[in-house]
């Protein structure tokens, strides 16, 4: 399987750099892993909801660009479907089964993504109702994604 997660904004934060590192090597022992990350815009503090949705569909462009027209894109978006860890191995393992080899997982900037990058998605995911900062849920999603492998092969993980 290859999976790929195309994200905006470059990270920073060593600490999390340092996680995703750790996980991106940990999976590799299950799949093919890319990060690509595409720039964002800067946001002014008192947008208009008019600037906000121009700005979602420059980084909406951007990450378009990036998602191979033959993948199977989920995005990362609050109002996506909850699932649990072990629901979520189980649609990896299902999308590997019936062929859907190329996953890719869209993780838009801070204002979201826009309407084009959710019309390309074959599904919606979300982690929580909560707000997580996007850095942040590529970590996050790292974990999940080898949790998954490691339920699938029936191999030991935290509970």
């Amino acid at each position: 399987m290859h999976i790929s997660i195309v994200a905006v904004g470059k990270l920073k934060e060593k600490y999390l750099i340092a996680g995703i590192n750790e996980y991106t090597k940990r999976l590799s022992a299950y799949a093919k892993i890319d990060i690509i990350e595409v720039a964002d815009e800067k946001t002014p503090e008192r947008a208009s909801e008019l600037e906000e949705e121009q700005i979602k569909e420059r980084e909406g462009g951007r990450l378009l660009a990036k998602i191979p027209h033959d993948a199977h894109v989920i995005a990362l978006a609050i109002e996506g479907k909850m699932k649990s860890s072990e629901q979520f191995a189980a649609r990896l393992d299902e999308l590997a089964t019936y062929g859907k080899s190329k996953v890719v997982f869209v993780i838009g900037g801070s204002l979201g993504l826009s309407k084009q990058v959710m019309a390309r998605a074959d599904e919606t995911l979300s982690f929580s109702k909560m707000t997580f900062p996007h850095q942040l849920m590529r970590l996050i999603l790292l974990e999940q994604i080898y949790r998954a492998f490691r339920i699938n092969r029936g191999e030991p993980y935290h509970k």
